[in-house]
């Protein structure tokens, strides 16, 4: 269960509470916290989810002032570092950062991504969408091996492109719900090799254009996925399991959006648990397949 005070800092007035954040992980592409990796180490993913999620409901959905609700959070961050966080998420993050030695930085970089939502909107390259997602996505990756005590410059090069490559799925897939919030995460410079304006993501439904776009992307991520799955290799038991079904779970959701036709504008193709599990048997027997 998770504990802790009532947060008192006036910054942390529309900080939704922890169930209502936790309630998010059946939604996500990849399996939270799998049962099958025990305790300790399903309570650490946890709350390193419970952190990401938080970060990301404070600069997408705050009723208030975002910028100083995640200000607040850094400082919040800080206090859980020292042992006296008042949130019930920072509260149940702070055995996970003592048991597992962890740094800030890579839970700053994930509130610096959340800070550039407040004032970058769209991205002219895949270049810079790269670099946002350095931010955004790939601290995540690199969290969850400082877990199982596999953190090497080399593996979190290989998690990074597995994370990217999650993130960018999920782009294509909320395309609707981002234009919707003011922002547009598909590369500029790729809406316009395809003849795709901001006009054809306020449809009901994709054109043509706007769907060549998402099989490009979709392609891209496969890709990515691809170039991260060696670290399947490097890594055995629990550690194994978990990068498997992050990879699973973004070939999974690369082919919701395949079998949507690339029709993503109704709303945000998911896959079902049954091609999860088909895609994470495929991912474990035959790593370096693209499809599922």
């Amino acid at each position: 269960m998770l504990l802790g005070a009532e947060p008192t800092d006036p910054r942390s007035a529309g900080v939704p509470t922890a169930a209502a954040v936790m309630a998010r992980a059946a939604g996500e592409n990849f399996p939270v916290a799998g049962r099958l990796l025990g305790a300790a180490v399903r309570a650490d993913l946890l709350a390193i989810y419970g952190f990401a999620r938080l970060v990301d409901e404070l600069g997408d959905a705050s009723s208030g002032d975002r910028l100083a609700a995640l200000d607040w959070l850094q400082d919040e961050l800080d206090r859980a570092f020292q042992g006296r966080a008042e949130h019930p998420l920072l509260v149940a993050l702070q055995p996970t950062l003592r048991r597992r030695a962890l740094g800030h930085e890579p839970f700053l970089r994930l509130i610096e991504a959340n800070r550039m939502d407040q004032r970058v909107h769209s991205y002219r390259s895949w270049e810079q969408l790269r670099g946002y997602c350095s931010l955004s996505a790939d601290p995540v990756g690199e969290l969850v091996l400082a877990v199982f005590g596999a953190a090497t410059p080399g593996r979190i090069a290989l998690s990074s492109s597995i994370c990217t490559g999650l993130q960018l799925v999920e782009h294509c897939q909320d395309v609707a719900e981002d234009l919707a919030a003011g922002r547009v995460y598909l590369p500029e410079e790729d809406l316009e090799r395809f003849g795709c304006s901001r006009g054809q993501l306020a449809e009901a439904h994709a054109g043509g254009p706007l769907r060549q776009v998402l099989a490009f992307e979709v392609a891209r991520a496969r890709e990515l996925f691809a170039r991260g799955a060696p670290l399947i290799d490097e890594l055995s038991g629990r550690a194994r399991l978990t990068v498997a079904a992050f990879v699973a779970g973004g070939r999974a959701a690369a082919s919701a959006v395949e079998h949507a036709g690339y029709d993503v504008l109704p709303g945000a193709p998911r896959a079902g648990r049954g091609t999860l599990a088909l895609a994470l048997a495929s991912t474990l027997l035959g790593r370096h397949r693209e499809s599922v």
